[in-house]
C-alpha cells in the first residue's frame, strides 16, 4: 500500500506565474554574456579556433584539429555546429557572433526542456497533493504548472549554471542533451512520438558531444527504472514497457555508433585520497549546485515513503535522481570537475521543485532572508566597484582594479548603464512584492532566488563587462604582439603554445602559424614558457634571436617569447 502524499496543495496555491514575465525573465538571463563579450580563455576560445578551422576548410570534420592537436573532449557535434554558423553567417556578422547562435538557442532548448520535464514529472501519480475531504486541494494540471515554473526558476538560480552556460564548449551542448533526454524520460509514460524523438537527440548529442559513457549510463539507468516499475495490468503499463525497450535499444545503438566513431576513451581520474582534494571536491558541490542541493535533499526526506515504498514506483523522484547520480558519478571519476556536474543541474532543480509543497512557513522565509542579503550584498559590490571605476569614489577599489588588471582603461557606455539600471530596480520591486501581502504561489519561494542569481549574471555582463574582457580573454596579449610582429610576415613558427593560445592567435591575428616540428622555414617564432630555453627542448641562439617578450597583464605568469631568424 502506497504512503500518503507529503504534498498539501490547495488550488489557490498553485496559480500561473505569468507566461510574459517568465519568457521576458528566461531572455534577460540567456542573451547576455552570449552578446557583447569575446570569447574567453581557455575553453571558450579553445572550442571557438577548432570551429574556425573546420568552417576554413583546413581540418577533417570527422577529426578536428587546432595547430595539428586534437581536442581534448572528444567530441565532434559542439564543432560542427559553430562551423556551420560561421559558413552561413553574413558577411556584416563577426565569426565569433555566428558561432554562438546555435549555443543561444541550446541554452533556450535547456530551459525549456527542464520545465517541461519537471512537469511531466509531477504529473505522475504518486507525485500528487493530498485529496481533500471535501475538494478544493489542487487540480493536476494546475499543480504541474506551477512545481514546473519552481523547477525552473530554481534551475536558473544554481550558482555554476550562469557562466558554463553562455559559453560555446560542448558543456553547454551536453547539458541541453541531457536536459532533453530527461524531458524524453520523464514524458515517456504521457506521449509517445515527441519523447521518442527527444530521447533519439538526446542519446545521440550526448554521444557525439563527448559524453558517450554519460550517454549510455542514462539510458540504461532511466529504461531500467520503467522496465522494474510495479505493472498494474493495464495497456498503458504495457505499452510504457515497450516504449521503455524502445529506449534502451536506442541506447545500445547510441553505444555501437560511439564504437563505430572511436568516441569511446575512458579517462578514469578516481579522486586521492589527499583530504585538500576532497575538500575541493566538497566546496564545488556545495557552491556550483546552491540552492539546488538543499531542497532536492529536503525532498529526498519529504518523500521517503514514496521514493522507498515500491520497487521503483515513485518515478518522479527516481528518474532526476539517477540523473543526478550519474553526473555526480562523472564528476569524481572522470575529471570533469564542473563542466561534469552542470549535467546534474535539471535533474536537481526538478528535485528541489518537489520540495516546494512541503516547505514550512519558517523554511520559506529564511531562504528569502539569505537569498535577499547574499545577492543584494553582491549586486551593491559590483555596482560600487563600477562607480569607483568611473568617479574614483570610493578610491580603494578602483585601486584594486588597476593593481589586479594593470593597463585597463574603464569607460563609460550608455545602453549597459540603463540595462543594469533596470535590472537593479527590478530586483527592488520584485524585492517588495515577495516581502508584501499576496495570495500564496507554489513557486514563492525560488523567486527570488532566481531574480538575485539572474541579476547578478546581468550587472556582470553589463557593468563589469569591459573589465571580465580584458582580464580573461587574450586580446590584450595579442595587441602586444602585433606590436612587436611586421605587419605581414610570410609565417610565424610555433612552439610549446596550448590550444587556446594557438586559437586566440587565430582569432585576433592574421598570422600564418606553422608548428615548429613541421619544419616550415618562418622568419618569426613565438614561444611559450616562463623560460624559452626550456620549451620543448629549444635552445635560443643561432638562428635565433630573442626580440622580446610579453605576458597578459592580468596573468603575468602568462609568458612568451617573440624570436626573429638571423640570416646566415
Amino acid at each position: 500500500m502506497n504512503q500518503p502524499t507529503p504534498a498539501i496543495v490547495a488550488q489557490d496555491a498553485v496559480r500561473r506565474l505569468p507566461r510574459l514575465a517568465l519568457w521576458l525573465f528566461c531572455v534577460a538571463y540567456v542573451l547576455p554574456g552570449f552578446l557583447g563579450r569575446g570569447p574567453w580563455k581557455r575553453e571558450d576560445i579553445t572550442t571557438l579556433g577548432y570551429m574556425a578551422e573546420l568552417a576554413k576548410g583546413t581540418a577533417d570534420w570527422w577529426h578536428p584539429t587546432l595547430g595539428g592537436i586534437g581536442p581534448e573532449i572528444d567530441a565532434l557535434l559542439p564543432y560542427w555546429l559553430g562551423a556551420w554558423a560561421m559558413q552561413i553567417a553574413p558577411a556584416w556578422m563577426p565569426l565569433g557572433w555566428a558561432a554562438r547562435l546555435p549555443f543561444v538557442w541550446l541554452l533556450t532548448l535547456t530551459l525549456l526542456a527542464t520545465w517541461y520535464g519537471t512537469y511531466y514529472l509531477a504529473r505522475s501519480p504518486l507525485a500528487q497533493p493530498v485529496a481533500f475531504a471535501f475538494g478544493g486541494e489542487a487540480q493536476p494540471t494546475d499543480y504541474a504548472r506551477a512545481v514546473a515554473d519552481g523547477g525552473l526558476l530554481a534551475f536558473i538560480a544554481c550558482l555554476g549554471l550562469a557562466q558554463l552556460a553562455h559559453e560555446t564548449t560542448p558543456a553547454l551542448t551536453q547539458l541541453c542533451f541531457t536536459a532533453l533526454l530527461f524531458y524524453a524520460t520523464a514524458a515517456l509514460p504521457y506521449r509517445a512520438i515527441t519523447p521518442g524523438l527527444a530521447a533519439v537527440v538526446g542519446l545521440v548529442g550526448l554521444t557525439l558531444s563527448g559524453a558517450p559513457s554519460v550517454s549510455l549510463f542514462l539510458g540504461v539507468g532511466c529504461a531500467g527504472i520503467y522496465l522494474l516499475e510495479p505493472t498494474l495490468g493495464r495497456n498503458e503499463s504495457q505499452q510504457l514497457k515497450v516504449r521503455a525497450a524502445g529506449l534502451l535499444g536506442i541506447t545500445l545503438l547510441c553505444a555501437m555508433l560511439s564504437s563505430g566513431l572511436n568516441l569511446w576513451h575512458w579517462r578514469i581520474d578516481l579522486p586521492q585520497a589527499d583530504w585538500r582534494e576532497w575538500q575541493s571536491l566538497g566546496r564545488l558541490f556545495l557552491w556550483f549546485t546552491w540552492p539546488a542541493w538543499p531542497l532536492a535533499l529536503w525532498t529526498l526526506w519529504r518523500w521517503r515513503h514514496q521514493l522507498l515504498g515500491q520497487r521503483f514506483a515513485g518515478r518522479h523522484l527516481w528518474l532526476p535522481l539517477c540523473f543526478a547520480l550519474v553526473a555526480s558519478a562523472a564528476t569524481l571519476t572522470a575529471g570533469g570537475g564542473d563542466r561534469s556536474l552542470l549535467l546534474a543541474l535539471p535533474a536537481l532543480a526538478a528535485l528541489a521543485a518537489f520540495a516546494l509543497p512541503t516547505l514550512e512557513r519558517s523554511v520559506g522565509a529564511l531562504i528569502d532572508w539569505f537569498t535577499l542579503i547574499f545577492f543584494s550584498g553582491c549586486a551593491l559590490i559590483i555596482w560600487v566597484v563600477w562607480i569607483s571605476m568611473q568617479t574614483g569614489i570610493p578610491a580603494q577599489p578602483a585601486m584594486n582594479v588597476a593593481r589586479l588588471a594593470p593597463g585597463f582603461v574603464h569607460s563609460f557606455s550608455a545602453l549597459p548603464f540603463l540595462i543594469a539600471l533596470s535590472a537593479s530596480l527590478t530586483w527592488v520591486w520584485l524585492v517588495f512584492w515577495r516581502i508584501g501581502r499576496h495570495r500564496a504561489a507554489l513557486w514563492k519561494s525560488v523567486v527570488l532566488p532566481a531574480g538575485g542569481a539572474a541579476l547578478c549574471w546581468l550587472l556582470l555582463m553589463t557593468l563589469w563587462l569591459p573589465l571580465l574582457d580584458f582580464a580573461r580573454s587574450y586580446a590584450p596579449m595579442m595587441r602586444q604582439a602585433s606590436t612587436m610582429l611586421p605587419e605581414h610576415p610570410t609565417c610565424v613558427s610555433t612552439l610549446g603554445l596550448s590550444r587556446s593560445q594557438t586559437a586566440a592567435f587565430q582569432f585576433y591575428t592574421q598570422l600564418i602559424l606553422k608548428p615548429a616540428n613541421t619544419g616550415a622555414n618562418c622568419p618569426w617564432m613565438i614561444a611559450n614558457g616562463e623560460n624559452p630555453s626550456t620549451t620543448a627542448g629549444f635552445v635560443p641562439g643561432k638562428p635565433w634571436l630573442l626580440q622580446g617578450s610579453f605576458n597578459h597583464p592580468a596573468s603575468p605568469e602568462e609568458k612568451m617569447y617573440i624570436f626573429k631568424r638571423q640570416a646566415h
